[in-house]
């Protein structure tokens, strides 16, 4: 059986320049190796995986560790092929954005003020320091949700600690209940916490309209020194 999987995690590693990410325990103990051992079994049965597999740790090579501004968590890649690139939330389709990343970017122009934006490519947020993390980098083609259990959270627990211990200041903005649970391993003495429901529209609550994160999280890192993140990306 090829290990493509396998190889792309051997590339990333090789690559990580800061030696930051990949010296995460979860590169470093054997959990990585068994995801991706997963994954390569799934591709065995020829069941295509997304997104592409150079493109799974684009959310870490975007965005290293030692400029991580902020920290926003999805669940997992957009399971039409085409759609998800490696960023959390990111959309490189051709058809209509997805319900969620519009409500974000929605939010993101009408909290700092400028025109909702044409395209869902969030590339220039993780480029300055948004950190786009999905809970699970990969899933199966049609089937959302496919890859959560393989073990990728982990991965995602040992980052969210690793910027709250690393990191001198950082704003992490948790939408849904399953991202705001990792508030838990945040230093919340040095960091900024900001939770709210999930921006998809099956949230009954309708609590994340309105919750001003974009502009709190900007008014914080001027007040701590950091540069504030230039939100609009056209």
């Amino acid at each position: 059986m090829d290990s493509l999987m396998q190889r792309a995690l051997d590339e990333f590693c090789a690559r990580d320049d800061s030696r930051g990410w990949s010296q995460l325990p979860f590169f470093r103990d054997g959990a990585a190796r068994a995801v991706a051992e997963r994954v390569d079994a799934v591709l065995a049965q020829g069941i295509e995986v997304l997104p592409p597999l150079p493109q799974v740790f684009n959310a870490l090579v975007e965005t290293p560790l030692e400029r991580v501004k902020v920290v926003i968590l999805g669940q997992d890649p957009y399971p039409t092929p085409g759609d998800a690139h490696g960023l959390a939330f990111s959309y490189v389709g051709l058809r209509r954005q997805p319900a969620s990343l519009k409500a974000i970017l929605a939010e993101a122009a009408a909290d700092i003020g400028f025109p909702l934006p044409r395209t869902g490519d969030l590339t220039p947020w993780a480029r300055s320091g948004v950190l786009l993390l999905n809970t699970a980098l990969t899933t199966q083609a049609g089937r959302s949700g496919a890859h959560l259990k393989f073990g990728w959270a982990r991965l995602a627990d040992d980052v969210v600690a690793a910027v709250s211990r690393e990191r001198d200041a950082a704003v992490f903005m948790l939408w849904g209940a399953p991202a705001c649970a990792r508030a838990e391993l945040i230093d919340q003495e040095k960091h900024l916490v900001l939770c709210s429901g999930h921006p998809s529209p099956l949230n009954r609550k309708r609590d994340f309209k309105g919750c001003g994160h974009f502009s709190r999280a900007n008014a914080w890192l001027a007040e701590k020194g950091e540069t504030p993140i230039d939100w609009c990306i056209g």
